[in-house]
């Protein structure tokens, strides 16, 4: 098996596609639908475009248009950062699926802030009157990204707590 093949490296992949499927998605939207046209697809979800300046929850949307570039050098940066820990990733295979899909999440709201300086976000969840920002593939990525690095950290801890019992 070759060195490439045996680390972390091989869910590089699985951050290609999210990047993918994220800049498809975004394509369509913004080609059929009007700003902030919203079409209600569930009684808790509606597809809208709307479009983020900012970071998660409008962080900084407001601010005169440098966040733009801090946030292309951080997601650059965590991606680099993700993408060589995975390298050294044997047998982790929970662990490096969380930072390939974090590191696809990023990169594909980057390419939006480099191409646009805006990142497109659709995914409107809601309850009765009460609204959840939208959001994005790659939104989702990282979130589902985070939440398995938590589950594998948890797994980890747990695992340690075994050995430290039996012996």
């Amino acid at each position: 098996m070759s060195r490439a093949s045996s680390s972390g490296w091989r869910w590089l992949p699985l951050a290609a596609g999210v990047i993918v499927a994220d800049q498809v998605v975004k394509a369509w939207i913004v080609h059929h639908f009007a700003l902030f046209e919203r079409v209600h697809e569930l009684p808790v979800l509606d597809i809208i475009l709307t479009y983020n300046r900012g970071a998660a929850f409008s962080f900084l949307s407001d601010a005169s248009g440098w966040q733009r570039w801090l946030f292309v050098i951080l997601a650059l940066a965590v991606s680099v950062a993700l993408i060589i820990w995975m390298r050294r990733l044997r047998a982790h295979a929970l662990l490096a699926c969380g930072l390939a899909l974090i590191v696809g999440g990023a990169l594909g709201n980057m390419l939006d802030r480099i191409t646009t300086g805006r990142v497109v976000d659709f995914i409107h969840v809601h309850w009765g009157r009460h609204y959840f920002p939208a959001f994005n593939i790659a939104d989702s990525a990282i979130t589902v990204g985070a939440v398995i690095l938590l589950i594998d950290a948890w797994l980890e801890t747990r695992a340690a707590g075994r050995v430290q019992v039996h012996t």
